[in-house]
């Protein structure tokens, strides 16, 4: 009978040890998966954050109704004409309409 108590005192002492091991190693992976998020989360808002910059920086040149009559003088004062085409050396042949 003694011998049998030993026993269960030696199992239970493994028991309890791989227990804690287990409680550790959950510890353990729920950190990293904090840690990892975390790390997630903070590139997803620096990508948000050059996103908003890149955006606040093309929105200068947008229409607006206070530089909209500078924008139209300015394309006037400076035509571009799109009547042309490119053949595959790269050269550029341009005409135009006939009167």
């Amino acid at each position: 009978m003694a011998w049998n108590e030993a026993e269960n005192a030696r199992q239970r002492a493994r028991r309890e040890e791989r227990a804690r091991r287990e409680a550790e190693e959950r510890q353990r992976q729920k950190l990293q998966a904090a840690e990892n998020k975390a790390r997630q989360l903070e590139a997803a808002l620096r990508r948000k954050e050059s996103a908003v910059l890149r955006l606040q920086e093309e929105a200068k040149s947008f229409l607006t109704p206070e530089n909209l009559e500078a924008r139209i003088e300015e394309c006037l004062d400076n035509p571009r004409s799109y009547n042309f085409a490119i053949d595959r050396e790269g050269r550029v042949a341009r005409r135009t309409p006939l009167s």
